[in-house]
């Protein structure tokens, strides 16, 4: 099967380096002949027919730039048959016959669905969260990386001053990558993840064992995933006499520049992507293991279970005395 019109979208949550790997997607397709269909705000622009003509010009400043020139949205139709049947049917209206697909797993089992109905689908993983078990990396974590560890900095700085215990919940609902990282990077004295159990009596006795060496001020990381920021610091205060505060990072871990990792790491995937479209090849994922970017099927990576990385969480829990 020969390409030679392909389309692009971005869906779920929002991710740095989204523009980037567009921008990637558009230029790799243009050099090879093809023209590009931007779908905006992810499936919902493929039910409700929002497409445009994307060409060089159109992404010449994105490359640095954060969010998504597409727009995204979570759509619900496209679960059903009926919403499915309606976006082949535009795609074809369209004469689309790849697609490029960023975002995470929900997307993903989209561009499959698009796969079996015969239009090619490759999907590029693009969430902050990092919760994808069968790549290294997905595209915007590096970035919402830094955005916690320049918070964590700067909210040091004042619990120290205060001799305060800082809580920092940060993203992460099932996958605590996240917390881990920017925790050990930061050099937090605890860091609390959905995949570990934790006590709050742990987390209490380690706070008055810092205290009574001295220790009046300590940073803990929480993933959204495994606690409340908010309750946990008022526990902490009432059982240790400490004061606690929590700071709930939100949505600004979603935003900002792209890292120059996550920069090219956009470019890397949109730029493998779209060759695996020009051979005629979907129902694939791009990835990246051992600084290797490589694909896989859709259905196996979808099977596998993301796992805490255990040397990370230990040299944390080490570090952290």
């Amino acid at each position: 099967m020969e390409v030679k019109r392909i389309g692009v979208l971005t869906s779920g949550g929002d991710a740095p380096g989204m523009n980037a790997c567009i921008r990637a997607v558009v230029r790799t397709a243009i050099y090879h002949g093809m023209t590009v269909a931007g779908i905006e705000r992810g499936y919902w622009g493929l039910i409700e027919n929002k497409m445009r003509e994307m060409d060089l010009r159109g992404v010449g400043d994105i490359i640095n730039r954060g969010g998504t020139i597409l727009k995204t949205a979570r759509c619900l139709e496209f679960k059903t048959k009926e919403g499915q049947a309606i976006a082949l049917k535009h795609l074809r209206e369209n004469e689309i016959d790849g697609l490029v697909v960023i975002g995470g797993d929900g997307s993903f089992a989209g561009a499959q669905v698009l796969t079996d109905y015969g239009i090619p689908a490759i999907g590029i993983p693009g969430t902050i969260d990092n919760d994808l078990a069968y790549t290294d990396y997905t595209l915007g974590f590096d970035t919402a990386l830094n955005t916690v560890l320049d918070a964590i900095r700067k909210i040091r700085d004042t619990m120290t001053s205060h001799d305060r215990v800082s809580v920092v919940e940060v993203m992460g609902n099932k996958c605590g990558d996240l917390a881990l990282y920017s925790g050990l990077n930061g050099g937090a004295e605890c860091i609390l993840i959905p995949e570990k159990a934790w006590d709050i009596e742990h987390v209490c006795s380690m706070l008055l064992r810092g205290k009574e060496k001295g220790k009046m001020a300590s940073i803990i990381l929480l993933a959204e995933g495994a606690g409340d920021g908010n309750e946990l610091s008022r526990i902490i205060e009432a059982r240790t006499g400490m004061q606690a505060r929590a700071t709930v990072l939100g949505h600004i871990q979603r935003g900002g520049s792209p890292s120059a990792r996550d920069t090219q790491l956009a470019s890397m995937f949109g730029f493998y992507a779209v060759n695996l479209l020009v051979k005629g090849v979907g129902g694939r994922v791009v990835g990246i293991k051992d600084d290797q970017v490589f694909d896989m099927e859709i259905h196996d990576a979808l099977k596998m279970e993301k796992t805490v990385n255990e040397s990370m969480y230990n040299l944390a829990n080490v570090l952290a005395i």
